[in-house]
């Protein structure tokens, strides 16, 4: 990220017109997605992080939205949770 500590504690800003992500907005999506999946198998932070190969305070920061991993990290943490890892690009329905 931009090297300062972003703690999200509530869902990026709901956006009326076309305003682009910011790295914490993403950052905070990625959080719940992984929280979520990792809540549906059953597991522990300490679970997923041995599952991956990393330590828990690193799933624990990911989960907190204090940081953004990069695409091998989700890449390896997907494949640990049996999901895919889905990336796109869509064009919001305002731009021409």
């Amino acid at each position: 990220m931009d090297g300062t500590q972003h703690r999200a504690t509530s869902p990026p800003d709901t956006q009326t017109a076309f305003e682009p992500l910011t790295e914490r907005d993403l950052a905070y999506i990625v959080a719940q997605a992984v929280a979520a999946r990792r809540s549906e198998l059953g597991w522990s932070q300490g679970e997923l992080a041995e599952q991956v190969g990393m330590r828990q305070p690193h799933i624990s920061r990911l989960e907190s939205a204090n940081k953004l991993p990069n695409l091998s990290t989700l890449l390896r943490i997907a494949n640990a949770m049996g999901t895919k890892l889905v990336v796109t690009l869509e064009k919001d329905q305002d731009t021409p």
